[in-house]
C-alpha cells in the first residue's frame, strides 16, 4: 500500500554497512510458527496495542530514564479520546525536551539500532521510515504475517538494550537502565495518514532543535529518500 523507502545499508559505501555478528532474534527457533497469531487488539500493560497481519504501525520506544515519573504515570483513561490526545502530545514534547543520559546520540549506538531495524527486512517487515532521536525512537513498518509485533519491537529492543545499558555504564549512570518498558503503536490507517507520520518522524529533530533540515539528521530515513 505504501512505498518504503531504501534501506540505510542500500545507500552505498559510507553509510550504515551490515556489520552485525549476532542476529537479534537469534535463539528463537520456529518463532514464526509458534509465535504466528496476530492478537488485533490488546492491552498487555498500560498501553493498548494493535497487531494484524499487513497492518502498517508506526512505533515509538524509549529510553527509561526519558521522563520524569510524574509525565509517564500522569495517563488519562483510555475512552478519553481528547485527554488520550493531550496527553500524547505531552509526551512527545517532554521527549523532544531531550531528559535523561540521552545516549541514543552516540553514533555507536543510532547506527546500531538502525542496523537492527534493517537486519529482518524483508523477511519480518517492510521498513518505511524511521529515526533516532537522542532518547526516544520512531520507526514505521508494515507488518508480514505470522510476526507479531510485540515480538518484533522485543528482537529490536532485546540486542540494542545490552549496547545501550554498557554504554550507560562507561557514562557513570548509578544503575543503567536501558529501554523503558512496552511501546507506543499508531495504525497508520490510509496513504494521507501515511504522509503525516512519516513527515513527522522525518521532522521530529527539527522540532527537538536538534537541525534545521530533515536531510540534516543523519539517522533518519529523510537521508536516504
Amino acid at each position: 500500500m505504501y512505498s518504503a523507502v531504501k534501506t540505510v545499508a542500500d545507500t552505498g559505501p559510507g553509510k550504515h554497512a551490515r556489520r552485525m555478528t549476532t542476529p537479534p532474534g537469534r535463539g528463537e527457533p520456529q518463532l514464526a510458527l509458534s509465535l504466528s497469531r496476530h492478537r488485533g487488539w490488546h492491552h498487555p500493560r498500560n498501553l493498548p496495542h494493535f497487531d494484524a497481519k499487513l497492518a502498517t504501525q508506526m512505533i515509538t520506544y524509549r529510553l527509561a530514564d526519558s521522563l520524569p515519573a510524574e509525565v509517564a504515570l500522569r495517563r488519562p483513561n483510555e475512552r478519553d479520546t481528547d485527554g488520550q490526545q493531550r496527553y500524547r502530545k505531552r509526551i512527545e514534547s517532554a521527549l523532544d525536551g531531550g531528559l535523561g543520559s540521552c545516549c541514543l546520540r552516540m553514533p555507536e549506538i543510532a547506527d546500531e539500532i538502525i542496523l537492527t531495524w534493517q537486519h529482518f527486512v524483508p523477511e519480518r517487515y517492510r521498513l518505511l521510515a524511521w529515526v533516532v532521536m537522542p532518547n526516544h525512537v520512531h520507526v514505521m513498518i508494515t507488518v508480514l504475517p505470522g510476526w507479531p509485533l510485540a515480538k518484533i519491537v522485543q528482537s529490536w529492543k532485546s540486542w540494542t538494550g545490552k549496547v545501550i545499558t554498557k554504554r550507560q555504564g562507561e557514562l557513570g549512570l548509578a544503575s543503567p537502565r536501558g529501554w523503558q518498558r512496552d511501546y507506543w503503536d499508531r495504525l497508520i490507517r490510509n496513504e494521507e495518514h501515511f504522509c503525516r507520520a512519516r513527515d513527522y518522524i522525518h521532522h521530529n529533530p527539527i522540532s527537538a532543535g536538534l537541525c534545521q533540515s530533515p536531510q540534516d539528521w543523519r539517522w533518519s530515513s529523510a537521508v536516504v529518500g
